[in-house]
């Protein structure tokens, strides 16, 4: 069957209906360069508005 076909897509609805609902993630995971890099700035950031929540 095709991605499209009518039979497909109401699987798939059915399949999304039983899934369990969970927490989007918050922040990105990994430990890849670009990842890390992120995850680096990210922590940096919250840092930043955390002191100035203080302050």
């Amino acid at each position: 069957m095709t991605a499209r076909h009518h039979r497909k897509v109401e699987t798939q609805k059915k399949k999304a209906r039983r899934a369990i609902p969970r927490p989007k993630a918050t922040r990105i995971q990994g430990n890849t360069a670009a990842a890390r890099k992120r995850l680096k700035k990210l922590a940096g950031k919250a840092r930043t508005a955390k002191a100035k929540a203080s302050a």
